[in-house]
C-alpha cells in the first residue's frame, strides 16, 4: 500500500482516501463488491474527488462500469504507471516509447461513442457514415501505432550503430539495474561525476544514460543508468520499452542495485529478477550492490555468494564501499589481462592497426634493431580472438586453457 501511495504521489495525485476491500476473488463487473462500490461513490460525491485509482489491473468493462457508478475517472495500476512515464519522458525515444505503450493500452479500452451518426435507415441522406466511430478510432489508433513502431525502429538502428562502435573498440558495458528508487542514479552520478537527475521518488529516471568510466591502468568501461523496475510491471510496457532496455540486454555485466535499508528488499530483488527473466537476461553475470547501508549502520565490504557471485555493501550518499564496487566491476568486467611489450613484424601491421583501434596500445617505440615495439594492455580473450594463435610474450598458458582462465 505504501508503494501504491508513492506511485500516486509520483504522478501528482493527492491521496484523500485509502480503502482496502477484503474480497476472496474479484467480481466480474466491478472487481470489488457492490457494497464497496456504493461506499466509494459516497466518498467521491461527498469530497468531490476527481479520480479513483485501483492498485490492480482492471478490465476495460470494469473501468467503464466503475466510472458509471462512481461518476469520476477510474484507472488501474497500468494506467497510473503509464501516466508517470508520460510525465518523466524527456528524450525523443522515451516520448515515442511512452506514447506507444499508452496507445496499445488504450486500444483495448475504446468504448462506443457518437452513435447518433450511425443511422442505417434507407433513403437519400439518411444512410450512416459506413464506419462507426468506434471503428474509426480503432483504425486511427492502428495507423498511429504503426507510425510509432517505424520511428522506434529507426531509433533502434541508431542505438545499434553506437553499440557496435563500442563493441569494435572492445569497450565493456556495465548496466545498473534495480528496483525504482534503489539509488541507481545517485550511484551513477558519484562514480561518473555526472549530473543525472536523481531524487527520492519512484521513476525519477526514465531515459537511459551512458557514460564512459575510467578504471585503473587507464582502462575504460561504459556504464549505463537504466529505468527502475517495479512490481507487476505491465507486460505491454516492458514490450514497448524493449528497445530502450536493449542497453541492458547488450551489457556484459549487470550491477543489481538494491536498497538495503528497505525492509522489503528481498521482494524488490525478486521483482527485478522476474523482469530480467521476462527480458531473457537472467543468464547474465550479476554483481549485487547493496546501497544505503549508512541508513542502517552496516559496514562496507565485499562478500562472496554461494553461487560464486559477489556482493558489495556500499552507500552512494556517504561514499562508503564505492572503491570496493569499482574494484569488483573492474575485476568482473575486464577479467584477466595481458600487459607488456609486443614486437610487431612488418607483415603484422594489420594487427597493429587493430590494437590501436581497440585502445590497447599505451606506447610505441622503435628498438635498436629497428623493430616496432608496442606497450600493450589487452584482455586475454580479445588477444586470443585477434592474434591467430600467436602467444603473448611472457604468457605461456596454452591456448586451449585461455577460456578456462
Amino acid at each position: 500500500m505504501s508503494e501504491f501511495v508513492s506511485l500516486a504521489s509520483a504522478s501528482g495525485v493527492e491521496c484523500i482516501h485509502l480503502s482496502e476491500p477484503s474480497i476472496s476473488s474479484p467480481t466480474a463487473r466491478f472487481f470489488v463488491g457492490s457494497g464497496k462500490v456504493e461506499e466509494l461513490a459516497r466518498l467521491v460525491h461527498d469530497d468531490e474527488l476527481d479520480i479513483a485509482i485501483f492498485n490492480c489491473e482492471l478490465s476495460p468493462s470494469q473501468e467503464r462500469d466503475l466510472e458509471a457508478a462512481l461518476k469520476c475517472r477510474v484507472i488501474g495500476r497500468t494506467g497510473l504507471i503509464l501516466d508517470i512515464f508520460a510525465q518523466r519522458a524527456r528524450s525523443h525515444e522515451g516520448k515515442l516509447q511512452v506514447e506507444l505503450a499508452q496507445l496499445e493500452h488504450m486500444s483495448t479500452r475504446l468504448v462506443r461513442g457518437w452513435t447518433h451518426l450511425e443511422r442505417q435507415k434507407g433513403g437519400v441522406g439518411l444512410r450512416g457514415p459506413g464506419e462507426t466511430q468506434l471503428e474509426t478510432d480503432r483504425r486511427l489508433l492502428r495507423e498511429r501505432i504503426a507510425t510509432l513502431k517505424r520511428r522506434l525502429g529507426a531509433v533502434k538502428k541508431q542505438r545499434e550503430t553506437s553499440r557496435k562502435s563500442r563493441q569494435r573498440a572492445e569497450v565493456k558495458t556495465v548496466s545498473l539495474v534495480g528496483y525504482t528508487n534503489a539509488g541507481k542514479s545517485s550511484l551513477f552520478n558519484v562514480v561518473t561525476h555526472s549530473g543525472v537527475f536523481a531524487k527520492d521518488m519512484l521513476f525519477a529516471t526514465l531515459d537511459p544514460t551512458v557514460r564512459r568510466l575510467k578504471l585503473g591502468g587507464g582502462r575504460e568501461i561504459v556504464l549505463v543508468d537504466t529505468v527502475g523496475f517495479v512490481r507487476d510491471l505491465p507486460h505491454e510496457l516492458v514490450a514497448a520499452f524493449h528497445a530502450t532496455l536493449q542497453e541492458t540486454a547488450e551489457a556484459d555485466v549487470l550491477v543489481h542495485v538494491i536498497d538495503r535499508a528497505d525492509p522489503l528488499w528481498r521482494e524488490r530483488e525478486q521483482s527485478v529478477l522476474d523482469v530480467l527473466a521476462l527480458l531473457e537476461l537472467d543468464d547474465r553475470q550479476v554483481i549485487r550492490a547493496f546501497n544505503k547501508i549508512d541508513l542502517i549502520g552496516l559496514a562496507p565490504g565485499i562478500r562472496e555468494r554461494d553461487d560464486g557471485g559477489l556482493d558489495v555493501l556500499c552507500s552512494a550518499h556517504s561514499g562508503d564501499g564505492l572503491n570496493d564496487l569499482l574494484e569488483v566491476i573492474e575485476g568482473v568486467s575486464l577479467g584477466s589481462r595481458l600487459e607488456g611489450p609486443l614486437i610487431i613484424e612488418p607483415v603484422e601491421y594489420a594487427l597493429r592497426a587493430q590494437l590501436y583501434e581497440m585502445g590497447a596500445v599505451r606506447h610505441e617505440r622503435v628498438d635498436e634493431h629497428g623493430s616496432t615495439v608496442l606497450d600493450v594492455s589487452i584482455d586475454r580473450s580479445v588477444w586470443q580472438r585477434i592474434s591467430k594463435g600467436r602467444l603473448f610474450p611472457g604468457d605461456h598458458t596454452p591456448i586451449e586453457d585461455w577460456e578456462a582462465r
